[in-house]
């Protein structure tokens, strides 16, 4: 993340969405099983890591439960013109590809 921009805080995911959403970040990505990618479904976009960058991070913990945590990235590729994000949950069913590409993201956006 670049030091000039606005820093975002948001209460909740919905909250952290919507706004995203009215900033541009309007595809939804998702995180393949078998790939190390993020897909974008509206226009069959696969985007491998070194295609992307993470502009903005947000993790919320669950309101009953907090160890149920969703994460959310908000990702920009400049070469393919497209902005949208990632949300992830953590939880009983979150699979190790997607936790470990979700980890990588993470440590990406710590550089």
């Amino acid at each position: 993340m670049e030091n000039n921009k606005t820093r975002y805080s948001y209460d909740t995911l919905s909250q952290a969405v919507n706004d995203l959403q009215k900033r541009g970040y309007t595809h939804d990505f998702l995180i393949p099983d078998e790939k190390e990618c993020i897909y974008c479904a509206n226009n069959s976009l696969e985007l491998s890591p070194d295609e992307f960058q993470i502009d903005e991070i947000y993790r919320f913990e669950g309101m009953t439960d907090p160890s149920d945590e969703s994460i959310v990235f908000a990702i920009a590729s400049k070469e393919h013109n497209i902005k949208g994000l990632v949300i992830n949950s953590f939880g009983a069913d979150f699979g190790y590809r997607s936790s470990k590409l979700v980890e990588d993201l993470y440590k990406r956006s710590r550089k």
